[in-house]
């Protein structure tokens, strides 16, 4: 019979991914509201696809964060 053990470096890495995932939920509608409130400086473009980039990389970190941290939880090695 074979048990299931959490592998801690795996878990670790999934962690960190989840830290940046924290980091960007946060950047990405700062940087889309500091774009809005500025519409007519020259920054508004740069500025609005930096944010709207941060919250597609987001999502994607997160998806990835949370499969990493299954994978070391639940695969069997």
């Amino acid at each position: 019979m074979e048990t299931n053990h959490t592998n801690k470096d795996v878990l670790a890495k999934g962690l960190k991914t989840m830290l940046i995932t924290i980091v960007l939920m946060f950047l990405g509608p700062v940087l889309i509201y500091i774009a809005f409130s500025n519409e007519d400086k020259p920054l508004y473009y740069p500025l609005l696809i930096a944010g709207i980039t941060s919250c597609i990389c987001a999502i994607y970190f997160g998806f990835k964060g949370i499969n990493t941290i299954m994978d070391s939880m639940f695969k069997k090695q």
